[in-house]
């Protein structure tokens, strides 16, 4: 699977909704409106194994993620600076899961997932493998049949100048057909309380 991380942030400015940053190249962004082009970042391969990146926008804000992958999971973690003189409203983010390449996850629908928010998961088409995410605090989970693909959409406390705010996302892989005892044991991991 592949996991972008975030894909979009939408906040609330000037009295409008609006894409603060997008991953790829179709919603015109706050800075695309201003004919201002971002350059791209690479990843940050880490000597501990995790992935690290961080961006810095052009009004002062930085996001970063980084991604830390264990036995049992990914986890992975968002943060947002605010470098404005303005507190910061709105900040729903976008991480999608493809399953692009991953064999037995590709067929275009939602009826291979289940949604338990914070938690969505997709399973194969043998319905024995499954792949299960998770963001805290979660704003919504859903699918996109034509992109097979997954998405639990956190959402950022609003975030005044100076502030600095965060969130905690899960990734893991289950092989059974009990998704709801799985599911019940990653919570009780108590995995949003620990980076």
């Amino acid at each position: 699977v592949v996991v972008d991380v975030p894909e979009a942030i939408w906040w609330d400015h000037d009295g409008r909704r609006e894409l603060l940053y997008l991953a790829h190249v179709d919603i015109p962004t706050t800075w695309e409106k201003q004919k201002i082009k971002l350059q791209p970042l690479e990843w940050q391969a880490l000597a501990d194994g995790s992935f690290r990146m961080e961006r810095e926008l052009p009004n002062k804000v930085v996001f970063g993620t980084q991604i830390r992958p264990a036995k049992d999971a990914v986890r992975m973690e968002l943060w947002l600076s605010n470098g404005t003189d303005k507190k910061m409203t709105g900040l729903v983010v976008q991480n999608c899961i493809m399953f692009k390449q991953a064999k037995g996850f590709t067929v275009q629908t939602n009826d291979n997932k289940l949604l338990r928010p914070p938690y969505i998961a997709c399973r194969n088409d043998a319905s024995d493998r499954w792949v299960i995410t998770a963001w805290d605090p979660c704003f919504r989970t859903w699918g996109n049949r034509p992109c097979p693909c997954m998405h639990s959409d956190p959402k950022f406390p609003d975030c005044d100048p100076g502030k600095t705010v965060r969130l905690r996302g899960w990734l893991s892989f289950y092989e059974g057909t009990e998704i709801q005892k799985e599911l019940d044991r990653i919570e009780a991991t108590k995995w949003r309380a620990t980076p």
